[in-house]
């Protein structure tokens, strides 16, 4: 998808890079893949906020995705290429020779017309789903399983895009878009091809509005506030943050630290990200 500048006919039209919506075959959503999405407003079931700056937004509705893709041997042709509001990267709407309609994230060269298939007798072509273990060395990847039919978990954001590095004792080693080489059980399903809507990163909004139109609403610096409310609060004038680093209100590094404790699959990963 291509990017489109606007005329500066105001200050927030200056800075704005958007979307010029080339690939999207059709407006509005198949009706019968829709849920209602009930805005949280960052609350708990308390009531408490519990993730701060979310809020208001645009009215959305979900979109069911098609993650397991287990239509195996049944052949779908690809109606149209949709804008889904509750992800960075486009959806394809597919009929199924039987009948039967569903969503998939659409990959690069994916096209309204075009027919895909998943399962171990589809071919190597974007859009076709198959074990890992049979598709070739050097290929792109995404929507990529970590339990056989669960559905994909890794590489679903739009532009990404995994690289199958080798094939060993009944694993498949991956290596991820963060860079990290994993070992992946050769059984799991993969989907050929790169997450279309590359252009996605380098959209600008321009201005505050459109954020706010994405359900964020303002985040005070922490520098403006005082030392009770803020770790970076206080001093005379204006003050660095400091070794070690930036921190959240409570006082938690802020750019994020180290979690994993998953000693299960420790032996999958081979190289970190980091």
């Amino acid at each position: 998808m291509a990017l489109k500048a606007y005329r500066p006919t105001s200050p927030g039209q200056r800075g704005m890079v958007g979307a010029d919506f080339s690939e999207i075959a059709k407006k509005k959503p198949e009706k019968s893949l829709l849920l209602p999405l009930k805005k949280k407003a960052g609350r708990s079931n308390q009531g408490r906020i519990t993730v701060r700056h979310r809020g208001g937004g645009a009215k959305r509705r979900l979109r069911i995705i098609d993650f397991k893709r287990d239509k195996f041997g049944v052949p779908g042709k690809v109606a149209s290429i949709e804008y889904d509001p509750n992800r960075s990267a486009n959806i394809a709407l597919i009929n199924y020779v039987d009948g039967e309609k569903r969503y998939i994230l659409a990959p690069v060269g994916l096209r309204v017309g075009d027919t895909i298939s998943s399962g171990e007798g589809a071919e190597i072509k974007p859009g076709n789903a198959l074990p890992l273990r049979l598709i070739p060395l050097g290929t792109a990847v995404h929507n990529i399983e970590l339990n056989r039919g669960k559905g994909g978990q890794m590489v679903r954001s739009a532009g990404a895009s995994a690289q199958v590095m080798a094939k060993e004792a009944g694993y498949t080693l991956v290596r991820l878009p963060s860079g990290e080489l994993r070992r992946v059980n050769g059984e799991c399903l993969g989907t050929v091809g790169q997450v279309g809507n590359i252009d996605h990163s380098n959209i600008a909004l321009g201005k505050a509005g459109r954020r706010r139109l994405r359900g964020w609403r303002p985040a005070v610096r922490g520098s403006a506030m005082t030392p009770r409310d803020h770790p970076h609060g206080g001093g005379e004038g204006r003050s660095p943050i400091g070794h070690p680093g930036p921190k959240t209100p409570w006082g938690k590094p802020a750019m994020g630290y180290r979690t994993r404790r998953n000693k299960r699959s420790e032996r999958l990963i081979l190289r970190r990200r980091k």
